[in-house]
């Protein structure tokens, strides 16, 4: 049985463990609200620009060949996955979820006679994967030195994933990341970016459609707009992973302070228990002798 030194020095380091799983839980809540207002706000922009390409694809549609990011390369044979997390732990299931959805993608492609290549954006992310596929990723990013997300970020790496699609290395590309839901609710998202999945825009009941007359051609118009859908997607992806981070991290962050409180109260009641026992035996040991005597 431990010591009553022992036991206050237990009490006295889950106290302090409990004192940085607070201050951890604030510093989340405090800087969730605005990486939450952040991924709201990229939404309506990705989803439109999503519906803009899909109106000019559906226009180019009868015109031929269009861009490569559009129609791919023709060949469904090499994957590339990217698979964005977070740069620190503590945070729950954050990373482990989309470390484990790529991996299961990996995986069944693998089993499909596919070769699969990982570009990983995130320290936690490329730890995970370097166990299982390390020479199958391709390149690491770290944004650890980033104070704050900016499109150029994501500008950054969507360059360098279209250099790699230019040299034919590749001829799909998916991209892992969590999407923010709730505090409590973070979804782990496949979604694939080359060739782009063009969504067909939901027809109206008898309206009659407009038509539209675009200059320059709709082939030009893909061709400068998709590299930049690619960017915002990706941009999007990385606000979405930030809120995600955040609120898997508060909810951690506050479990982890009741289960220290449960243990601190645990501790307590033993130390108690253990205290009094002692001064009982004490107590028995003195009146024993004094009646001896």
């Amino acid at each position: 049985m431990a010591s009553l030194k022992d036991m206050r020095v237990r009490i006295a380091s889950t106290k302090a463990t409990q004192k940085i799983t607070k201050a951890m839980q604030m510093v989340a809540a405090s800087k969730l609200r605005r990486a939450q207002m952040a991924a709201e706000a990229a939404r309506p922009y990705a989803e439109r620009m999503d519906a803009v390409i899909a109106s000019i694809a559906g226009a180019a549609a009868g015109s031929g060949t269009g861009p490569a990011l559009l129609g791919g390369t023709g060949r469904d044979q090499v994957h590339l996955l990217l698979v964005c997390t977070g740069e620190r732990g503590l945070s729950g299931a954050f990373n482990s979820s989309i470390v484990r959805l790529a991996r299961e993608r990996a995986l069944a492609l693998m089993n499909q006679g596919k070769e699969v290549k990982f570009f990983c954006v995130g320290r936690k992310g490329y730890e995970q994967l370097r166990r299982t596929f390390d020479k199958q990723i391709v390149e690491h990013l770290e944004l650890r030195s980033v104070k704050q997300l900016g499109f150029v970020n994501a500008e950054d790496i969507a360059k360098k994933v279209l250099a790699r699609f230019d040299n034919g290395e590749f001829d799909v590309c998916t991209l892992f990341f969590s999407r923010f839901k709730t505090v409590i609710a973070q979804i782990p998202t496949a979604q694939q970016i080359i060739p782009l999945v063009v969504q067909a825009p939901a027809a109206a009941s008898d309206a009659p459609k407009p038509i539209y007359e675009y200059e320059p051609a709709e082939d030009e118009i893909l061709t400068g707009l998709l590299p930049r859908n690619l960017a915002v997607q990706i941009f999007r992806a990385l606000l979405e992973n930030n809120a995600s981070f955040y609120g898997a991290q508060m909810s951690s962050m506050d479990n982890a302070t009741r289960n220290a409180g449960d243990m601190i109260r645990k501790q307590t009641l033993i130390y108690n228990r253990t205290r009094q026992a002692m001064i009982t035996k004490e107590l028995i040991e003195i009146i024993s002798g004094a009646e001896a005597i």
